[in-house]
């Protein structure tokens, strides 16, 4: 009987054990998931849309890579054969009604290559050249410090004090222009990769994403302009031609850093092509269509690698968690 109490008892104490780890879950809940709440805070909760690039638009087209590619890394995606693709537009807001125009807010294009055999491998871009942290912790603490800085609050807010001790953030918000259309504008994978070629060798790259033309337009005009007129626009231009890009490859120097993305590599890194993106009708139904699709960049193809970097993990988990519930 003896035992059996004590046994009783440590099961008890157990239980309570868990009970209370269970509580700081709840009120610790993992990082990915602070985000998305955050995100939430700044730009509100609508249901059956994205907590980040709520608004968008889902496009086909193929990409073809260059000889240059094949060098480089090992993967299908570069093998030179036309690869089919779903691609998404979007703008950097959590409201899917916010005007096209709108300033300090990046555009994106996020792209699924559908490889032979019934893979995919994603990439996920956007017009920041650098982004403003480095790390998923000081992403968070972005978002905090902005619902902690409503219009009124005493100088200097919490924004401020963020970028005090964040400088690199500022100037990457800073680096946003207006683009006079989604297809005039330049696209940065702002992490960094590690491609793989045939030989083993190894080559740290962050991906550009490069018009035929780069457009922008001042914050003035684009005031001016509907508050759909990069979507009408894609529309219009899309049903008349092809969207054509260029995907590139900015390559690392032996010495340069791979795991802080608010720190870009120096402008005379060489840039080589990797191949052609055309891209040449909407989807039907988009609206529906963008609900189920899912990009993640860590969603990767032999021959790509994650590098230090931690935030494709970090934003890979978070686009989890905004998938999740706008799926319900």
């Amino acid at each position: 009987m003896k035992r059996l109490l004590v046994s009783t008892g440590a099961t008890g104490v157990l239980f309570s054990l868990l009970l209370a780890s269970a509580a700081a879950i709840a009120d610790n809940p993992p990082l990915p998931t602070q985000i998305v709440d955050l995100a939430n805070k700044v730009d509100g909760v609508h249901p059956g849309f994205r907590a980040f690039h709520a608004k968008g638009v889902v496009v086909e087209g193929s990409f073809k890579a260059s000889s240059e590619a094949a060098r480089l890394s090992r993967a299908t995606l570069f093998n030179g054969s036309t690869i089919p693709v779903t691609a998404r537009f979007s703008d950097g807001s959590g409201m899917p009604t916010v005007p096209d125009g709108s300033p300090a807010m990046p555009r994106g294009i996020a792209i699924k290559y559908h490889l032979a055999g019934g893979g995919d491998t994603d990439m996920v871009t956007n017009s920041f050249k650098f982004f403003p942290v480095g790390t998923g912790e000081d992403f968070r603490d972005l978002l905090q410090a902005i619902v902690a800085s409503p219009p009124d609050a005493p100088h200097p807010n919490r924004v401020e004090q963020f970028f005090g001790a964040h400088p690199n953030a500022p100037k990457a918000i800073g680096s946003l222009p207006i683009p006079d259309s989604f297809a005039d504008e330049e696209y940065h994978g702002i992490d960094a990769f590690i491609f793989v070629n045939k030989s083993g060798q190894r080559q740290a790259v962050r991906y550009v994403i490069a018009p035929e033309k780069l457009v922008h337009i001042a914050p003035e005009e684009a005031a001016m302009q509907s508050p759909d007129y990069l979507f009408d626009e894609l529309a219009k231009r899309i049903a008349r031609k092809p969207l054509v890009f260029h995907l590139k490859a900015q390559l690392a120097e032996p010495g340069d850093q791979t795991k802080d993305a608010s720190q870009p590599w120096p402008d005379d890194r060489k840039v080589v092509d990797l191949g052609v993106l055309t891209l040449t009708k909407i989807v039907p139904n988009s609206l529906e269509a963008q609900k189920k699709l899912l990009f993640l960049p860590t969603n990767l193809t032999p021959g790509i690698e994650l590098s230090d970097d931690p935030l494709p993990s970090v934003r890979a988990a978070a686009y989890g968690v905004s998938f999740g519930r706008r799926s319900h």
